[in-house]
């Protein structure tokens, strides 16, 4: 029997326990040796629940990362936390996957990149919604060249009523931003990715925290406290590529809006145009006609079979395992990741300052 891949698990919150842990687990040429957690009873539970037999427990990662017979890490912190352990994760020989965003800002997530380039281990950034059905068969259809040249999009991430009152999440100093950070980041990556440009040139942002003081707010996961909501509750940008191509970007947790949605795109190109509004649409004109075009993407049609497929989870761990297996491409470059970073910054930075900014 081949070596298994040893794995390391910094951060044994709720992205861990919901996503990470969980798709690992099915995963036969890997095991989770060690986890780590500034809260030892949940690094205890994670181990007992996803470890092999004597998996160690810690709550300091840099002991964790002493250990040579570690393989590869997930790095599952606050945002604030993904640079500093990533790098020192890299340094101490092993491969990375830390959840998004990348980092608080580029310099942290140059730091990242290079550490990555100087050690020539992978770094990937945990981008999970390329791995949904439609994403990748929109990303076909892009790569293909069926919707022309791509010159106008919006990214969405956009709730009614749905901050998470868990963990750090209104936290600015542990997470270095609200929605636009958080899910916004998911939809600009979607758009990006789609498009195949990472070349901003200018940005202008607007960032408001006009909902968040309230109270009796009808939220999803229960009222909030005004006094711990330190972050946005919507920002929106406007993002002008280095080709021209334009990017609206709209991002809120709480939004007096029935028009939600988020980890969505919108596409709009020379040949025809894409969106995920209502399932996966493509639209276009065909003999004279305008045409809309819906793919069925659900695994189904055979007797006794519910049509069950892989999560994005499932799918993104299976991806990164092949690509340290293999030594291919991880699914999200650090490199990719590194622009989305870069251009959420200049939002905030646009926002702040009142003015474009420049590349």
């Amino acid at each position: 029997m081949e070596k298994k891949l040893k794995i390391g698990i910094i951060g044994c919150g709720g992205i861990s326990n919901n996503k990470h842990m969980p798709a690992l687990k099915k995963i036969d040429e890997v095991e989770m040796v060690a986890f780590c957690d500034i809260k030892r009873d949940r690094a205890e539970k994670a181990a007992k629940e996803y470890g092999v037999p004597g998996a160690k427990v810690y709550e300091d990662y840099k002991e964790l990362l002493a250990d040579e017979t570690i393989d590869l890490v997930h790095v599952l912190t606050p945002n604030r936390e993904h640079s500093f352990v990533t790098v020192d994760a890299l340094e101490s020989g092993k491969h990375v996957m830390c959840e998004k965003p990348m980092a608080i800002n580029t310099a942290e997530a140059q730091k990242m990149l290079d550490a990555a380039r100087r050690t020539g281990k992978k770094l990937t950034i945990g981008y999970q919604n390329r791995c949904r059905p439609d994403s990748q068969y929109l990303k076909r259809v892009c790569e293909n060249g069926e919707l022309g040249d791509i010159y106008y999009a919006k990214a969405h991430a956009i709730r009614r009523r749905a901050v998470p009152t868990w963990g750090v999440f209104l936290n600015e100093y542990e997470q270095g931003g609200g929605p636009l950070i958080d899910i916004g980041t998911h939809a600009l990556d979607l758009t990006l990715w789609m498009m195949d440009n990472y070349k901003p040139k200018m940005v202008v942002g607007s960032v408001f925290k006009k909902l968040g003081d309230q109270t009796e707010t009808a939220n999803a996961f229960g009222d909030w406290d005004p006094k711990e909501f330190t972050v946005e509750d919507s920002a929106f940008g406007y993002i002008v590529m280095e080709n021209g191509a334009t990017i609206v970007l709209e991002a809120a947790w709480a939004l007096n809006t029935l028009d939600v949605g988020e980890a969505k795109t919108s596409l709009c190109g020379t040949k025809a145009g894409a969106d995920m509004k209502d399932g996966l649409r493509i639209n276009s004109v065909k003999y004279n006609r305008q045409c809309v075009e819906k793919p069925d993407l659900e695994a189904r049609g055979v007797a006794f079979f519910d049509g069950q497929e892989m999560s994005p989870a499932d799918v993104e761990a299976r991806c990164w395992i092949d690509a340290i297996l293999h030594d291919g491409e991880p699914i999200v470059k650090p490199e990719q990741a590194l622009v989305v970073t870069q251009i959420l910054e200049a939002i905030y930075r646009s926002a702040a300052e009142g003015k474009p900014v420049l590349f």
